[in-house]
C-alpha cells in the first residue's frame, strides 16, 4: 500500500504516504462547493506533472555531471465541464544549468516522458516550455 486518505469531513481529505508518514490536505476547490484552503485533488495532479518532470530531469542531469538545484516549476492547472476534469495543464520550467543544446534536448525529453506525462488522459492538453537560463 502506498497511502492512506482520510476524509475529514467539509470536503476536506488528509492524505498520509505510509513509508514516510509525511502527509498533505486538500480541499474542494471555490468554484466547486469548497474552501479552497489548499490544493484540491486536481491540483495535486497538475503539480505532480510538474514534480515528476523535474525528479526525472533531475536523475538524467546528475547522470550527466549536471545540476538542475534551483530549477522550478509554474504550473497553471484549467478545468472543464460536463464532465468536470482538467482539459489543459501548463508548465513553465525555469532551469538555471549550464547545459549544452545536446544536453538540454535530451533532459527536455526525459522530462516529456515521465511517469506522470505517460498516465494522463490523451485528452488533457499539456502546453510545457522550457527556459533555460544560464
Amino acid at each position: 500500500m502506498t497511502s492512506k486518505v482520510l476524509y475529514q469531513g467539509e470536503l476536506r481529505a488528509q492524505s498520509t504516504h505510509l513509508k514516510s508518514g509525511s502527509s498533505f490536505i486538500t480541499d474542494a476547490p471555490t468554484d466547486n462547493h469548497g474552501k479552497g484552503e489548499a490544493f484540491s485533488p486536481t491540483d495535486t495532479v497538475a503539480t505532480g506533472l510538474a514534480s515528476c518532470m523535474l525528479t526525472v530531469m533531475g536523475i538524467k542531469a546528475r547522470d550527466m555531471g549536471l545540476d538542475l538545484k534551483g530549477s522550478t516549476a509554474s504550473v497553471t492547472k484549467v478545468m472543464a465541464s460536463n464532465p468536470r476534469r482538467i482539459s489543459r495543464i501548463a508548465i513553465q520550467l525555469e532551469l538555471p544549468a549550464a547545459a549544452s543544446d545536446k544536453e538540454r534536448k535530451i533532459l527536455e525529453n526525459t522530462g516529456m516522458t515521465c511517469p506522470v506525462h505517460q498516465s494522463l488522459h490523451p485528452d488533457i492538453e499539456r502546453d510545457i516550455t522550457f527556459s533555460w537560463t544560464l
